[in-house]
């Protein structure tokens, strides 16, 4: 990191965004190395959300998961929904705002090395390019694992996430070369719906809420879930819920009340209940783990 100075690191981050998760791999990545996965996370835009800039130190990739917006690349502009992806370069003229009424929700990642255009190129999104993809929920996924995994600080992290980031840039390419989605539109529905709450699983809370922001049948995600995952989608939502909140304890400590409202539980006692029922242990529990590791 002996590179970026302090006023080049704030200002790879927006300010206007809440609910943000980051991860940082390497700052100050070799000009020689062929791909580098620098940094990356996903951002729930605030309604206004703007930014504008005409030099970045990387490459740059995003993905809209929801929501609405605009995004100007080299003075063009492109309005952006859910499973628009785009690219920039260092120099490329980036302009960014959400839809007040509609603000984004999205992932990015950053990207350096010798390599980097061709390797944009195959996937179909160059810098400078916007394109929407067939089947975004597999992408979402990915990028909400490489989300995950790049904030642990395991030994084996780097190498982990430059899989994942390899992983995501075969799954562009492969969606950006079909004409039509080949999944059967059933199993797309329920990759998108999974992709939904695996994204936004400290928001959601029922059934209801899981459908509405789908815009589908509550009914539909059920036989869904049950066919393709084989639970049910609350049960989904519970597990993920779950998950985040050791990840959090384990990385960060704190009040198991903090954890509970982080996941959108109100009750600390019945958060405990939840994550015993799951992960067979109570949180505190898992405060000692990370106390005596």
């Amino acid at each position: 990191m002996d590179n970026i100075g302090p006023q080049e690191a704030t200002a790879l981050l927006s300010k206007q965004v809440t609910r943000a998760r980051y991860f940082f791999l390497n700052l100050a990545p070799s000009r020689t190395q062929a791909l580098v996965l620098v940094m990356g996370g996903r951002e729930q835009c605030n309604p206004d959300y703007a930014l504008a800039r005409r030099y970045f130190p990387f490459h740059g990739l995003e993905f809209v998961v929801s929501g609405r917006g605009w995004v100007t690349l080299d003075g063009k502009e492109h309005p952006l929904g859910p499973g628009t992806v785009f690219a920039y370069g260092p120099n490329t003229h980036c302009a960014l705002r959400a839809d007040a009424r509609d603000p984004m929700v999205k992932y990015f990642v950053s990207i350096s090395g010798r390599g980097v255009v061709g390797r944009l190129q195959r996937c179909g999104v160059r810098p400078g390019a916007v394109r929407v993809l067939a089947v975004p929920a597999e992408v979402t996924s990915v990028l909400e694992e490489l989300v995950r995994e790049g904030q642990r600080t395991g030994a084996l992290t780097a190498a982990i996430c430059a899989a994942l980031g390899e992983l995501l840039l075969l799954k562009i390419e492969a969606t950006t070369t079909q004409a039509t989605p080949t999944l059967e539109p059933a199993r797309e529905a329920f990759l998108r719906c999974k992709a939904l709450i695996d994204a936004q699983a400290e928001r959601l809370g029922t059934l209801e809420e899981i459908a509405r922001a789908a815009a589908v049948e509550a009914s539909s995600v059920c036989r869904w879930f049950r066919r393709y995952q084989g639970t049910s989608p609350y049960q989904y939502l519970l597990r993920r819920k779950m998950t985040i909140a050791a990840e959090f304890l384990l990385e960060n400590g704190g009040l198991v009340k903090e954890v509970a409202q982080r996941v959108g539980f109100d009750d600390p006692y019945h958060f405990s209940r939840a994550f015993k029922a799951v992960h067979g242990v109570a949180p505190r529990a898992l405060l000692h783990y990370r106390q005596v590791r």
